[in-house]
Parts: C-alpha cells; structure tokens; sequence
C-alpha cells in the first residue's frame, strides 16, 4: 500500500527511471523491475515465436489477435508492463497511436523471475482481474513450468500447471498444440 504521506506516482516517475528497469504505476506506488534475464527473454522469445505466426499473423492459424511485447498498459490508475500481452482484434481493429494501451488485454503472459515473482502474483493478478483480463499464463523459465488461469469474474481459476517438456493446448489459445520445450531453448 502507498504512504499516505507521498504524492501518487505519475508518468512523469515512469519516464525518469533508468533505461535498465521497467517501471510500472500499481496502487499509485512507482514500481521498479530489474531488466530481464536472458532465460527470462528466451522464453518470451519463444511464446512470441510459437504465437505469433499463427494468432498475431494468420500465418497457419486463425490470426484475429495484436500479440505485444513489454506493451505499456493503463489500468485505470494502474500501469502496467506485462511480459507479453493480447487483445482480440474484433475488440481492437487497430493499435493506437499512442504509447500506450488503455483497453485491457485479453490475454497477458507473465514470465517470473525470482525478483518479480511476488509483484506479479501479490500486486498485479489482481489488477488483471478487477479490469476484465480474461486469460493470464505465467511462465517459469527457472522450473520451466506454464500455469494457466482464466478470470471467472471474481477469481483466478488454475485450469492447469504444465511441466518443461510438456505438449499443451492452452486458452485462449487451445487451437495450437504447444511444446513447451522450445521456450526453454531445447530443440524440437
């Protein structure tokens, strides 16, 4: 919770952070994230390889999503940096000019790291939750692990906890098999 005796954090306190954090507004509190580890962004890289092509393009799937890395996303007073996020194109046609979003994702992934783990879980699912996000992985490139919830409106339903090597069909995204093992770096 803030100090009820400092001033609410604005984008100006975004913009004057260092260019080796990440930086997001939760609850009016400045929060400040080290960047990401290398295992950290290979798995990013992986979700987005595997995704992309064919929900975010419609190269061999059905397309009719916006797949965005490290999107800047305004929740009401909330700003938030999810690792990767997606928004259904019948509900954004087009991506705004601006540097930010402020419609709520449909879909967000999180990648953990032992210095974020807490943040996402403690500070930022609930933030999700109270702004309609629909579906939230988190991902874990340490125990290489991905759990997948679903938002039924007052809570985070675990629909399941997958393990490395592991071929997933998972919402929103159930039409594509996923092989976990190639967010790791492993061949396959």
């Amino acid at each position: 919770m803030a100090d009820p005796g400092r001033r609410p954090a604005r984008n100006e306190d975004l913009a004057a952070l260092p260019a080796n954090v990440v930086g997001e507004i939760l609850a009016d509190e400045l929060v400040a994230s080290p960047r990401p580890s290398p295992q950290h962004a290979a798995a990013a890289m992986g979700v987005s390889a595997t995704l992309g092509p064919p929900f975010h393009f419609g190269d061999g799937g059905p397309g009719g999503w916006w797949i965005l890395p490290e999107p800047e996303v305004h929740l009401g007073e909330n700003v938030v940096v999810p690792d990767l996020a997606g928004w259904r194109r019948a509900r954004v046609p087009t991506l705004p000019d601006s540097p930010y979003l402020a419609l709520a994702p449909d879909w967000v992934c999180e990648i953990l790291s032992p210095s974020t783990t807490r943040l996402v879980r403690v500070r930022k699912m609930p933030v999700y939750a109270a702004h309609g996000v629909h579906h939230l992985w988190h991902i874990d490139p340490t125990a290489r692990t991905l759990e997948v919830y679903r938002n039924d409106g007052e809570h985070w339903v675990l629909l399941g906890t997958h393990d490395s090597d592991d071929e997933v069909r998972a919402e929103p995204f159930e039409g594509l098999a996923l092989r976990l093992a190639r967010w790791w770096g492993e061949p396959g």
